[in-house]
């Protein structure tokens, strides 16, 4: 079969809500593409707005992890669309066939897809259907963002043809203000990135119940449970950053571009960041100034964020840690004692431990002379003074002569 007069159809790829993809070759270009055509049952005046609006939303974008396109038109009254190739499965393939993903090739798929996100974020456009089976991965596993089919230009909020009363998008992977009827922005197709990561580590996505109603709740009210509760093993910056994409407000998730950088460098493994040079605390006066109790412990190793949080380190550059204040020694000395030694100059040596014995006993010696003069003195001061008992006063001289003395007769004699 063959379309437009120029794309000859080969064989069936896929078939979706509004139409079927082919294999067909290019015979004016000779190179291998994709053609979606439009169901002729699905060709009301609805599908052909959001069939146009998939081609010109995609016609804008141009980045490695997005299909292109190259063809548009109309054949024998039905639409068709010409895209790039895709050698390889979508993660939906990968998830039904129940293979098993380690974390850096999740890693690897997240990064590539947020780049893709991130190029059509800057065009103003969200693809408001990020889940597995729009996410390919060509024969040299890169991740290929496709069907833009009810993509939404953020600058013409018209262009969203959704129904009123109805949500457009998979319940699985829908952001929870879109839950609530609000307008889908760029920050919920990261949320909904999320959810697919989550799935792609666990092999079933963070919320899933009985009815889409009941699973669209769980999305606004249920706070996801972390992976490794769940018996992933992952490293505590990849859970954490995880948890930050699922975030229940839009604005505390990290950007498409801001999710590209993380998954490219090595945060994601929890490697120990560089620590950060200690800076010592500036000189304290001399009345003030005691010695530490032990000297300051170099920082704590901290992991990079769980989420969006993770770019508040501090600026400065500075090694202190608020968190762990430096113990330092009460002085032990008598108040009189510590005014002296705050006159002290700093540089003033101290006497060591030895010097301090070998002076103790001279100090013991000069205390004990001084003690032996003082009560040699003493004694003979006691010894060499007139003793007061035999003392004889004026007053016994003239007792004593008196009595040994006569009495004068009554003549005088």
């Amino acid at each position: 079969m063959l379309v437009a007069g120029r794309y000859r159809l080969i064989s069936a790829i896929g078939r979706g809500g509004m139409g079927e993809v082919w294999r067909a070759t290019d015979e004016v270009l000779g190179r291998a593409v994709a053609v979606k055509l439009l169901l002729g049952e699905h060709a009301d005046e609805s599908a052909t707005a959001r069939f146009r609006l998939e081609a010109q939303t995609a016609a804008r974008l141009s980045h490695p992890h997005l299909v292109a396109v190259f063809d548009f038109g109309s054949w024998e009254d039905r639409l068709f669309l010409v895209m790039e190739l895709v050698e390889g499965r979508s993660l939906s393939d990968l998830l039904l066939a129940q293979e098993r993903l380690e974390p850096e090739q999740v890693a690897r798929i997240a990064g590539q897809a947020a780049a893709g996100l991130a190029a059509a974020h800057r065009q103003g456009i969200v693809h408001r259907d990020i889940k597995p089976g729009n996410l390919m991965l060509d024969a040299e596993g890169a991740v290929k963002i496709g069907d833009f089919g009810i993509a939404q230009f953020v600058d013409d909020p018209s262009a969203a043809l959704t129904t009123t009363g109805h949500i457009v998008g998979t319940s699985l992977y829908l952001a929870p203000e879109r839950a609530l009827g609000r307008t889908a922005d760029a920050a919920s197709d990261m949320y909904s990135l999320g959810c697919v990561i989550y799935q792609l580590l666990l092999g079933q996505p963070p919320f899933r119940s009985d009815t889409p109603t009941a699973t669209l709740y769980q999305h606004v009210d249920t706070p996801p449970v972390p992976l490794r509760q769940r018996g992933v093993e992952m490293s505590a910056a990849f859970d954490s950053y995880l948890l930050g994409l699922l975030a229940k407000q839009p604005e505390d998730r990290p950007t498409a571009q801001q999710v590209a950088d993380w998954f490219s460098g090595e945060a994601w493994r929890g490697q120990a960041e560089p620590l950060p040079m200690y800076r010592p605390a500036p000189p304290q006066t001399a009345a003030t100034a005691y010695p530490p109790a032990h000297a300051p412990s170099p920082p704590a190793t901290r992991r990079p964020a769980s989420g969006p949080a993770a770019g508040r380190a501090s600026a400065s550059g500075s090694g202190e840690d608020s968190g762990a204040p430096t113990t330092y020694r009460l002085p032990q000395a008598a108040a009189g004692h510590g005014r002296r030694a705050a006159g002290r100059s700093r540089n003033t040596p101290r006497r060591s431990t030895r010097e301090a014995i070998r002076r103790r006993p001279r100090v013991a010696s000069a205390i004990a002379g001084t003690v032996a003069f003082l009560a040699a003195v003493y004694l003979g001061m006691s010894l060499f003074s007139p003793d007061s008992s035999s003392a004889t006063t004026p007053d016994d001289v003239t007792s004593t002569s008196g009595a040994q003395s006569p009495a004068p007769d009554d003549d005088g004699r």
